[in-house]
């Protein structure tokens, strides 16, 4: 870590803290040249990947844009606030560890299929007819099916 007061790239570390909340270290920091004391912050940085839409352009991840589309598939319907959150995370997660720099939009409506299916089956039937483009009433009955299978049988 180069000084900022004299530029000498030997310093030492005198002492490490972790931030209240976790998510920085704080390093009190000794310039070996001009003997001046300095704090440094680390932080992690994750990049999400970019998000290539279906005509071929690119745009970055939008955390907001999916929350937005989680929320109106499941506008009035009985999922909590913190389900949601989950499935964001979840979601979000899956982006992360995937490794890849750039994602298809594709994939990512697929995660969030994924998601809706877990939380509410209407919130999931309402996702898919607008991401898989429903074109007449037997693809709705498909899908009403598939979600119907699911089902446990009563007794």
């Amino acid at each position: 870590m180069k000084c900022p007061f004299c530029q000498h790239e030997d310093t030492q570390v005198l002492d490490t803290r972790v931030s209240e909340e976790g998510d920085s270290i704080r390093r009190r920091r000794r310039c070996g040249k001009c003997d001046k004391r300095f704090t440094t912050k680390e932080r992690i940085e994750l990049s999400m990947p970019i998000i290539v839409k279906k005509n071929g352009s690119r745009t970055e991840y939008a955390s907001a844009k999916l929350r937005g589309s989680l929320m109106l598939a499941l506008r009035k319907r009985p999922v909590s606030a913190e389900a949601i959150d989950l499935a964001v995370a979840s979601i979000e997660e899956k982006l992360l560890t995937s490794g890849q720099r750039e994602v298809e939009s594709g994939y990512v409506g697929e995660l969030v299929m994924g998601e809706l299916k877990g939380l509410d089956k209407i919130a999931y039937i309402r996702f898919a007819s607008v991401y898989k483009n429903f074109e007449d009433l037997a693809e709705f009955q498909d899908a009403i099916a598939e979600v119907g299978q699911e089902r446990k049988p009563r007794k």
